[in-house]
């Protein structure tokens, strides 16, 4: 995962204060697709053979979803399943690139989604068009992928860490581990089961602000009967690959 640039950060400034007022309060259905946040899809024995490597999912012709099948990936054993969600204006293909290699040494497939506008639904006002996108894009992962069901995480970046919290929550007895990345906001009027949560926060962050995020979102998870492994680094708005790695680690051991 890159460092931010100076135009990111100005965008990701503003991004951030509106994600944060949204978090803050309770979040109403709209009517939108999938405003309750919930996925139905759920892994199955595969009708179809996955082909290794990085393959785009032929989902949508412009915002389309990744999905990588790592080399030592085997049809008859349950693989790991790491669903990886970018940070706002950013693209999937930015995500799957770190995680490659950690892919390839577990056996872990990723699948990486782009989100429907330049960040996810929510921040937005309500859950809808990614919830129902990232939904179909499961039922295309399941029908390919063998995965393991105790060992699918839903993992993001800024932005994307955000979402990860907030529909991690929402659907706990899909995810049992949520990876948080520098996250700023979580929503989640109506949380479902109790996943382990992984977060890490830069504490020279310029784009979230450690005290205004994880410092009160990691307090607050725990206080909600959540388990929570919790990181700090000494440095900006991004992944340190150290860091990368033990989350891999933690999340499939």
């Amino acid at each position: 995962m890159r460092e931010i640039t100076r135009r990111d950060a100005v965008r990701q400034l503003a991004l951030g204060a509106a994600a944060i007022a949204v978090g803050c309060r309770q979040l109403s259905a709209t009517g939108a697709t999938a405003s309750d946040g919930r996925i139905s899809a759920r892994p199955h024995p595969p009708t179809k053979s996955a082909t290794p490597g990085l393959q785009p999912m032929g989902l949508d012709k412009t915002r389309d979803a990744l999905l990588y099948v790592p080399k030592r990936y085997r049809a008859d054993v349950p693989a790991p399943l790491a669903v990886l969600l970018h940070g706002a204006g950013q693209a999937a293909d930015e995500l799957t690139g770190p995680m490659q290699p950690l892919a390839d040494e577990t056996g872990m497939v990723l699948v990486a989604p782009n989100s429907r506008d330049s960040s996810w639904d929510i921040r937005y006002g309500a859950f809808g068009a990614d919830v129902a996108f990232i939904n179909t894009m499961l039922e295309r992962v399941f029908d390919q992928v063998r995965v393991n069901a105790s060992r699918i995480a839903l993992c993001g970046f800024s932005d994307g860490a955000s979402y990860a919290l907030s529909l991690g929550l929402t659907n706990g007895d899909l995810f049992g581990h949520v990876l948080a990345f520098s996250p700023g906001f979580m929503v989640h009027p109506q949380p479902v089961g109790k996943p382990k949560i992984f977060v890490t926060h830069g504490t020279r962050d310029q784009i979230l602000d450690i005290d205004r995020t994880s410092r009160a979102l990691v307090p607050r998870l725990k206080k909600e009967g959540y388990t929570v492994e919790y990181r700090e680094f000494d440095g900006p708005h991004t992944v340190p690959r150290a860091l990368l790695r033990d989350a891999v680690t933690w999340m499939i051991s």
